[in-house]
């Protein structure tokens, strides 16, 4: 049976974003589901109806109480709604809460994969097998189940979609640094299974791509900003010598991504970094 049947169009109110499981249109009639709020916080003006996703429910209370004061009440009084997903928990956990977030409005167009962690700096032969595993359960393996579980019902319902998976600059061939064997190892593996999820659902009308974030101007980041060898390292070795902040430099390109506008787009890695990872050198050979 061909699952490529061609989708109702969405009236357009603006040209726009990716970040997880939301198509937006008119009438809205999206969903999206993701995890972080800097991700998470642009759709809300553009029609999107949310479902934030994290391990702890309550973490994600005041984004939608946000998101649901700030659009038009007498045409939707709830457009975003909170569901717990543990990305390390087994299967049958990870399934269950997909299956909360689809209820919750009946669909989801596109899902951005974004939960990780960084882990602790090791060399290889110091890292424990319990860090490795924990850290590839999280970025890894979840992530993959995660997107298992919504691109099937997506299948089921004959749903167009959109999956962005977050990865990273040391998942690309310049961007590896010492001491981050096991997060290197998840990040590239999530550009590597984005292509191949790509080739396999693209048959269902579901594209896949993946975004490999540099670093950011961010509340995390503050300190390390004011770092004058980071203030060299950036005018030496970034092209553009600049660091960007992630609203708008990464929100715009998962704006796209969910959009009608890159319908033609699939098994992408896209490099949000100022060129950071060209000249080929790591960045301490500057200092």
């Amino acid at each position: 049976m061909d699952l490529r049947k061609p989708r109702r169009r969405l009236r357009r109110r603006w040209r726009r974003r990716g970040g997880g499981g939301w198509r937006e249109g008119g009438d809205g009639d999206g969903s999206l589901l993701g995890y972080r709020p800097r991700v998470l916080r642009r759709p809300r003006a553009r029609g999107c109806r949310i479902v934030a996703a994290a391990r702890r429910r309550d973490r994600l209370r005041s984004l939608c109480e946000e998101i649901n004061g700030s659009g038009d009440r007498a045409v939707s009084a709830v457009r975003s709604v909170a569901v717990e997903l543990d990305v390390s928990a087994e299967e049958p956990g990870i399934e269950a809460s997909v299956e909360r977030a689809w209820n919750a409005f009946g669909r989801i167009d596109a899902l951005v994969n974004n939960a990780g962690i960084r882990g602790e700096v090791h060399s290889t032969l110091d890292l424990s097998v319990d860090e490795w595993n924990s850290l590839m359960r999280t970025n890894l393996t979840g992530l993959w189940l995660v997107t298992k579980h919504v691109c099937r019902r997506m299948q089921d319902a004959k749903l167009r979609g959109s999956v962005i998976n977050i990865s990273s600059i040391v998942g690309l061939n310049r961007g590896q640094l010492p001491g981050g064997i096991a997060y290197t190892g998840s990040k590239t593996g999530v550009n590597s299974i984005s292509k191949v999820m790509a080739l396999e659902l693209g048959a269902y009308n579901i594209r896949v791509n993946s975004v490999a974030p540099g670093l950011f101007k961010s509340e995390i980041t503050a300190g390390l900003m004011e770092r004058r060898w980071l203030n060299t390292v950036t005018e030496r070795t970034v092209p553009l010598r600049m660091l960007g902040t992630s609203n708008p430099a990464l929100t715009s390109l998962i704006r796209y991504l969910i959009h009608d506008s890159s319908d033609y787009v699939t098994g992408n890695t896209f490099v949000v970094d100022a060129g950071a990872t060209l000249p080929g050198v790591p960045i301490y050979s500057s200092l």
